[in-house]
């Protein structure tokens, strides 16, 4: 029975899919020295747990973007809720390091397929003029899930358990399941789309192969990972894999997996890189902090994230207003505001940082970021997604949260090698000293982030305001459609 779908309450339900996926980026780095101890295995597989998860969430996005174009948005965000909910049970009831891993690696499947069919279904149940203030709801949750993961994690680390932090999703996966069902039309797109099966195995061969470099080229210490074969060798053949797809690209002419006359657009090529630098920030600011909060203030997992929930909450307070102000002013002068308030809140943290301090020092520089985040999630994509052509619009979505994952897998590897190399050099030059070995090597790592973010200023500075479109006269039956 068809009925006209009321588009709130479809973003709605969609919006708590895209909460878990984004929570579940941060949340277990709260839980490694739990996990560690639980499972009883190294640190060195922990750190798989996180980034075989961030793995299989980015390599297959461009796929299950062209996916959802094939087979409509709902049914494959349908699917992927259910998969992230099963592997969420399956991650809490994992008795083995490995157990978990295979687990993780699941659940970010099913994140990948939920992801890209989100910002599509915005682009389908909102006309250009009103996608501002939905634009501000999805930024919202973006902003507000990527910064609670840590004090969700430590209140349920510390009273229930790591394994709560998976278990935590099976109840929230099944509601979402059924409000996708009931409230979300099952938009059909209608025409048949062919699969880029070289493109799909170039680029999944090349990302997975860059990936694996960066996540883990800490632990063969850069050199050999078997053989004769060293990390560098192995990050060169995945970037000349990526080479080749982007060639391949070029020369398909019939459906690429990776439409390449997308980045023509400037406004999605902008917005893409800006989205970029922000998912590289995301990831890489916590890991110095949560050292510094942890092991200099010696706070417990639970006081550490409450020190960050100002923060959450201040982002997700103000993303729905500026996601309102986008629909009429300039979106880039939000997105600049939003970048340069969070280099200056990093800027603060860094600078007033000390090894005999108490955990006030950070508060001012952690709401500077989350003024920042607040301003930057929901007009960057605005501005990015509103001048795609809607038969574009699966594939671009793909495009744009893919760069955001990998700029957060960049994130996380650079930080971590940056941070281990800085507290090796500091406790030498300090003979011994922890606190402040700890405390130097948090601050100047900081400094990488912020230094990525100044790119981001000039990406985001190219920008343009998207055109103003009126609605059409007569509802789009695939709205109507439930």
């Amino acid at each position: 029975m068809n009925r006209q779908a009321n588009p709130w309450a479809a973003l709605g339900a969609l919006c708590i899919g895209f909460f878990m996926i984004l929570l579940d980026t941060t949340i277990v780095s709260i839980a490694i020295p739990s996990m560690v101890k639980g499972l009883d295995t190294d640190l060195n597989a922990i750190v798989w747990v996180i980034s075989v998860y961030l793995l299989t969430y980015a390599v297959p996005m461009l796929f299950t973007s062209r996916l959802g174009d094939r087979f409509g948005p709902k049914r494959l965000f349908l699917a992927g809720l259910a998969v992230f909910t099963l592997a969420s049970l399956w991650c809490g009831l994992s008795g083995t390091a490995e157990t978990l891993i295979a687990a993780r690696a699941v659940q970010g499947l099913g994140a990948a397929l939920m992801t890209p069919q989100t910002l599509a279904f915005i682009t389908h149940l909102f006309p250009p003029a009103k996608r501002g203030p939905a634009m501000g709801l999805w930024g919202g949750v973006a902003g507000l899930a990527t910064i609670t993961g840590p004090l969700l994690g430590g209140v349920l680390v510390d009273h229930l358990g790591w394994e709560w932090i998976f278990f935590v999703n099976v109840p929230v996966g099944v509601v979402g399941l059924v409000l996708a069902m009931v409230l979300v039309p099952d938009w059909q797109p209608r025409n048949s789309h062919s699969f880029d099966i070289p493109g799909i195995l170039l680029s999944v061969a090349g990302m997975s192969l860059v990936v694996f470099g960066l996540q883990n080229g800490q632990h063969y210490d850069w050199g050999t990972v078997a053989g004769p074969v060293t990390v560098v060798e192995v990050i060169g053949a995945g970037v000349l894999l990526l080479a080749g797809f982007v060639v391949w690209q070029h020369y398909n002419r019939r459906e690429p997996l990776l439409p390449l006359r997308v980045f023509a657009n400037r406004n999605f090529s902008a917005g893409t890189l800006t989205s970029a630098t922000i998912g590289f920030t995301m990831t890489a600011m916590f890991l110095p902090l949560v050292i510094y909060i942890q092991d200099v203030l010696l706070l417990t997992p639970t006081q550490a994230g409450l020190v960050t929930a100002p923060m959450s909450l201040l982002s997700g307070i103000i993303a729905p207003f500026i996601g309102r102000m986008s629909d009429r002013v300039n979106p880039k002068y939000l997105v600049i505001t939003g970048i340069v308030g969070l280099a200056a809140g990093l800027g603060l943290i860094a600078l007033m940082a000390d090894e005999t301090s108490t955990w006030w020092v950070t508060f001012p520089g952690l709401l500077l970021c989350g003024v920042g985040t607040g301003c930057v999630f929901a007009p960057m994509s605005n501005a990015t997604m509103s001048s795609v052509e809607p038969r574009l619009a699966g594939t671009a979505s793909g495009i744009f949260n893919t760069a955001r994952q990998v700029g957060g897998v960049l994130g996380s590897a650079a930080c971590g090698v940056l941070l281990q190399a800085r507290i090796s050099a500091g406790m030498a030059s300090t003979h011994g000293n922890a606190p402040q070995a700890l405390t130097d090597a948090a601050r100047e790592t900081l400094l990488l982030p912020i230094a990525v973010l100044l790119l981001g200023i000039l990406a985001a500075a190219a920008l343009r305001r998207p055109p103003v479109r009126q609605a059409p006269a007569t509802p789009d039956p695939a709205v109507a459609r439930a």
